[in-house]
């Protein structure tokens, strides 16, 4: 068996690993927070999925997971698909999302995604504080389209024909990682976060893939906490993230 912790495989190629210099965590203010990255060229689906169940994610070829030396907080957090059933509020979500449309295809950048992308940035700085900066053309296609491989997708989501959402998803062996979303502001009240991860949870269903993988899961930040609300799930033990067999439990 390749160690999990180590890339492998003939398209693979590890440019630098490294571990960034202690800073005020994004999530937690009140913490101090580093990160421990990967780059990695022409990574494969089993190498991406390998390092996914131990708590890596994935932007581009850049691969990154905590390294906190005080706090573990960021609790990496999978759906177990074939139990998953929708709440009351789950289900009513997807009734007034009934004629959103979505298409599966390859991870792409137009005019219209970067637009949708930063329109949704500025609202959420209005309304949640979170740092603006507009994304340009190339720093959208180096996150989102390059590293992509044959296992990196977007879900479109569409009323008629505008483009009101773009869900980001890397299809593993194992699971599908849900990588990123964003939408247009005025289909926020339709609850479209939810939508989308209850569409992820369906498309992994209907192509019999175990688990979707949803990232961190932070109690202390609303941005973070609600991905805890599709159960059953499970949690990673920080302590298996090197293992061979990482430990993924029901949380306590």
């Amino acid at each position: 068996m390749a160690n999990p912790t180590t890339v492998s495989g003939p398209k693979d190629r590890q440019l630098c690993r490294m571990t960034e210099t202690r800073r005020t965590c994004s999530y937690l203010p009140e913490k101090f927070a580093a990160l421990e990255y990967r780059l990695i060229a022409g990574a494969t689906s089993e190498t991406c999925g390998r390092l996914v169940a131990r708590g890596w994610r994935r932007f581009g070829i850049s691969f990154f997971r905590p390294a906190c030396e005080d706090c573990t907080e960021c609790r990496s957090l999978r759906v177990v698909v074939d139990r998953f059933r929708p709440s009351k509020s789950q289900r009513r979500c997807i009734a007034r999302n009934l004629k959103v449309g979505a298409v599966l295809k390859q991870p792409g950048i137009s005019r219209e995604h970067v637009q949708l992308y930063n329109a949704y940035h500025e609202d959420m700085h209005h309304r949640r504080g979170w740092p603006y900066r507009p994304i340009e053309t190339r720093e959208y296609f180096e996150s989102f389209v390059m590293g992509a491989g044959d296992f990196g997708h977007e879900i479109a989501y569409y009323k008629d024909t505008r483009l009101v959402g773009i869900g980001l998803v890397d299809i593993l062996p194992g699971g599908i990682s849900s990588v990123y979303f964003y939408h247009d502001p005025a289909w926020r009240h339709c609850g479209p976060g939810t939508f989308s991860i209850l569409r992820e949870i369906q498309l992994a269903k209907t192509m019999g893939i175990p688990h979707l993988y949803l990232g961190y899961c932070i109690r202390g930040n609303p941005s973070m906490s609600y991905k805890s609300r599709f159960v059953p799930h499970e949690i990673l033990d920080p302590r298996t993230k090197g293992h061979p067999s990482p430990s993924w439990r029901p949380p306590a």
